[in-house]
């Protein structure tokens, strides 16, 4: 067993967002990546796909998530299931609040933007 405490300099902040690692496999996990993300209302991640299912479960706020064309909303409490290899984007929605969630997924994925440039997840590595 291993208890993991998040530390600043695995935490990766973007214009968007800031994604905090927690058990991945530079930390000891050998399938799983998980990691918290904090959005500030009105932000919004970039289109892109992973190469890995992922679940997102909204801790606090609500979240807009569009995946293949198609958008929903999820609120704290709730879980997003998102397959891989589809197009989505993420959003905290103007005056709902910040958004925070947890996020997991099989160890080893990353990212492909519109453009087709493949990505590394440097909060899930």
């Amino acid at each position: 067993m291993k208890v993991i405490t998040p530390t600043p300099d695995r935490t990766v902040t973007t214009p968007n967002a800031a994604m905090e690692s927690l058990a991945t496999p530079s930390r000891g996990s050998t399938a799983l990546s998980t990691w918290r993300v904090r959005m500030e209302a009105g932000r919004s991640g970039p289109v892109h796909a992973i190469d890995r299912e992922q679940v997102w479960m909204v801790i606090s706020g609500t979240l807009a998530v569009t995946c293949d064309g198609r958008t929903e909303t999820a609120a704290a409490g709730q879980a997003v299931l998102l397959p891989p290899d589809v197009l989505r984007q993420f959003a905290a929605a103007e005056g709902a609040g910040a958004v925070e969630a947890l996020v997991a997924m099989e160890a080893g994925g990353s990212a492909v933007t519109e453009d087709g440039q493949r990505h590394p997840l440097p909060w899930a590595e």
